[in-house]
């Protein structure tokens, strides 16, 4: 569903409880079988025990999964980047936050997945940007990989395969 076919009632609603109890991340895992030894995710999601509430989400916005703990805590997310860009950021731009730290947290967020959707990741100059726009997000955060542990590895690593271009660097925030 396109945003712009959802309700004001509908949309204000979910954007207001994301601005609570939602999450914008960029994370980094281990993976030695890639190019680059890390892969990068961005991520959206929402936590709460009625799942009811969390099916809007995958209602209006159009994309997602819904999956639960055993503590009873239901978990919506969307992690495929194509959906965030379609459809997480779109929604989002149109029903903003309120709260001026989800406001910047979605700004940075945006700006990192408009990276990986230049392949940035895939390259070591455009992980420092990424992981140098993530530190900005939530505070810093509790991170299960820290900067310092993944630029280290680009340290160690052989080059990627291509750099980044002349025109993506005068783009750099």
């Amino acid at each position: 569903m396109r945003p712009i076919s959802v309700s004001p009632h509908i949309g204000y609603y979910l954007a207001g409880l994301a601005d609570g109890e939602g999450s914008f991340n960029i994370s980094f895992r281990p993976r030695p079988d890639y190019q680059l030894p890390w892969k990068v995710s961005a991520c959206f999601n929402v936590s709460q025990k009625d799942k009811v509430i969390l099916a809007l989400f995958k209602k209006h916005l159009g994309c997602g999964t819904l999956r639960s703990r055993p503590d009873g805590v239901w978990y919506f997310e969307v992690n495929n980047l194509v959906a965030i860009r379609e459809h997480v950021i779109p929604f989002f731009t149109r029903f903003g936050f309120l709260s001026a730290k989800k406001k910047r947290d979605f700004q940075i967020f945006k700006q990192i997945v408009l990276r990986m959707n230049k392949d940035d990741h895939l390259t070591k100059e455009g992980i420092r940007r990424i992981v140098a726009l993530r530190n900005r997000m939530n505070d810093g955060g509790k991170r299960r990989y820290s900067n310092e542990e993944i630029l280290k590895t680009f340290d160690e690593s052989p080059e990627t395969i291509r750099q980044t271009p002349m025109n993506e660097r005068s783009e750099m925030i």
